[in-house]
């Protein structure tokens, strides 16, 4: 298969990777993307295409692999350009957000959500599939360090299967950050910290680790938490801590690229008056 991805950020990155291992070839948008983009389209080897039309034109099927507020501005943007092959959406984006995307594509479209870091080692990342080509766009990665799994249902259940994984990852990230934010603010971090280690043995670790592992990502993971809230909202559920968790993503968002804040860091931040 001739592959497109859209686009290779640290993520989108490892899975055009896991295509080619597969036996794929990969080809990418150049344009309007960053100097880090293409260093790491460049060092895996990837095609390079100065125009979408360009791309399009040479490719059988697209991987999507952007931030999810952008992911029906991309489908868009590929159907206006007259594509008919198969479409992997790999965002992590609503239900209703995937459903909106098959409406606009048809049953080109295949529904997909990551579970894990960047696959870049074996048994680390999962991509879920739906949708009546799922089967195919799994064959996709037979071959590399990702592993695509394929599940019942229609597009939107991978979304969903990955809305849910999310809430729960991301979401008790954000609540251990804003924990330690309101026991700096009221000056109970030392005590709270006793207590932890007492009852919660492992917590301060965690509190801690979810400031370096998941601030210099929280330019992306606020939009994560918005679709997670539409998510619930949509099921006539409470949507209120995930709308909390994307707020507490956004405060964090001038750390992009930062490598390893402390949790000082990211406490300020937090901290800071508005």
């Amino acid at each position: 298969m001739k592959l497109a991805l859209l686009h290779p950020g640290q993520m989108g990155v490892t899975i055009g990777i896991a295509a080619k291992d597969s036996g794929h070839s990969v080809s990418w948008l150049r344009a309007g993307r960053s100097h880090e983009t293409t260093e790491r389209a460049t060092a895996a080897g990837f095609g390079s295409c100065g125009t979408l039309s360009d791309l399009l034109a040479r490719s059988d099927g697209i991987v999507c692999v952007c931030p999810p507020a952008a992911a029906m501005t991309v489908a868009q943007s590929v159907v206006a350009a007259g594509f008919d092959g198969i479409y992997l959406d790999a965002n992590a984006i609503a239900p209703h957000t995937a459903r909106q995307i098959h409406a606009l594509l048809g049953d080109c479209y295949v529904d997909g959500g990551i579970v894990g870091p960047p696959a870049v080692r074996e048994g680390s990342t999962r991509l879920y599939l739906s949708g009546p080509h799922a089967i195919t766009a799994a064959n996709w990665f037979a071959g590399g360090l990702l592993e695509a799994i394929t599940i019942e249902g229609a597009p939107g259940a991978a979304s969903a299967l990955k809305m849910c994984y999310a809430a729960y990852t991301k979401g008790t990230s954000a609540l251990l950050l804003a924990i330690r934010a309101l026991a700096e603010s009221e000056g109970v971090t030392a005590p709270l910290l006793d207590e932890w280690a007492i009852s919660q043995q492992g917590l301060a670790d965690r509190s801690a680790q979810a400031a370096t592992g998941t601030a210099p990502k929280a330019w992306r993971f606020a939009g994560e938490m918005e679709e997670i809230a539409a998510t619930f909202a949509a099921a006539d559920l409470p949507d209120g801590f995930h709308e909390g968790a994307a707020d507490i993503y956004r405060r964090l968002t001038d750390l992009k690229g930062v490598r390893s804040p402390s949790l000082a860091d990211v406490l300020e931040r937090l901290n800071a008056k508005r």
